[in-house]
């Protein structure tokens, strides 16, 4: 059963409520059922009482603002489907969202991994690694746990493309926002100039996130496409270089060909993301990634131990099987 909210359509239902009132009741149901706040963390955020939350969500779905829909099981449960997949790529776990979640990068895989986090056992001043990418800036933005005392640090350096997600400082504050958290910051180009990377060398905040990355306990990342086949990318990699024509994917900016093996290209050598041997040390690596064109991607990244945990969706996972 799943449950979304909606932005409310004028009409009858809605005409005997002022908009100020129609958009408390829409911020109380996105806050509850898209972002998994608790009815005490909204009552908190839009300071009301938390009887007054739980007569709200009741009045957004006799408004319409909140559906619900019930889905037929499949002939194959998602348990059993997720077994099937950890199994075949040799994982610790599978957590799979319903269906199909490309358009819903955020409120469709943010129940599938707060269950993936539910199970690390954290402790304050533990180390949780982020990444760039528009699926881990698109999580970063639910409430996926109570993070408190936890130290959040970016995985790779800062892109020059606009795009919020490119930014990995963006996708640490965003985690903090919603789920808490102490947040380390890393102000470094992901492709610095070699002068820049050794003076980076004596900067006391770049050591503190090498440091992080040797000490994380959790890692989120996300899997890029192959490269050639990408419409986004960051504007370091050089695309029409020959060796990323072998590229069948990336993790934290780093490219890898049908082996898992690194693909270098000029420049490969500067980048400023946590290296392959210390992410493949982090206990518990989750990967999240949906889409039939990352099926390459996903099965290598994870036969060649890039993560160990990976979030998806039904869709993808059945494809995933079916390449083999």
């Amino acid at each position: 059963m799943t449950e979304n909210a909606e932005r409310p359509e004028s009409g009858a239902a809605t005409d005997e409520i002022g908009h100020a009132e129609l958009d408390r009741l829409y911020r109380a149901a996105q806050m509850y059922y898209e972002q998994g706040a608790t009815q005490a963390q909204v009552a908190e955020q839009l300071q009301v009482s938390r009887p007054s939350i739980s007569r709200m969500l009741g009045e957004a779905r006799r408004l319409g603002i909140v559906e619900i829909r019930v889905h037929k099981p499949s002939a194959v449960g998602t348990d059993a489907l997720a077994e099937q997949l950890r199994d075949a790529l040799g994982l610790d776990e599978v957590h799979l969202a319903p269906g199909e979640q490309s358009g819903r990068l955020g409120a469709g895989l943010a129940p599938a991994t707060r269950h993936a986090l539910r199970d690390v056992a954290l402790n304050a001043g533990d180390v949780l690694l982020v990444a760039s990418g528009e699926t881990t800036y698109s999580l970063a933005q639910q409430h996926l746990g109570d993070f408190g005392g936890i130290i959040v640090a970016p995985a790779v350096g800062g892109q020059a493309e606009p795009d919020p997600w490119h930014q990995t400082n963006e996708v640490v504050r965003a985690f903090t926002a919603a789920s808490g958290g102490y947040p380390h910051y890393l102000f470094a180009p992901s492709m610095p100039s070699a002068p820049l990377l050794e003076a980076l060398q004596d900067d006391p905040g770049y050591r503190q996130i090498v440091q992080d990355w040797e000490t994380a306990k959790v890692a989120i990342v996300g899997i890029g496409a192959p490269a050639l086949s990408r419409e986004s990318i960051s504007r370091s990699v050089p695309r029409e270089h020959p060796n990323l024509e072998r590229s069948v994917g990336d993790v934290c900016l780093a490219f890898f060909d049908e082996e898992g093996r690194e693909v270098e290209f000029p420049g490969s050598e500067r980048m400023v993301r946590i290296p392959r041997s210390t992410l493949t040390r982090i206990p518990t690596r989750i990967a999240v990634a949906v889409g039939t064109r990352k099926v390459p991607s996903i099965r290598v990244s994870a036969r060649s131990g890039w993560f160990n945990v990976l979030v998806t969706d039904e869709v993808t996972a059945r494809a995933i099987l079916h390449a083999g």
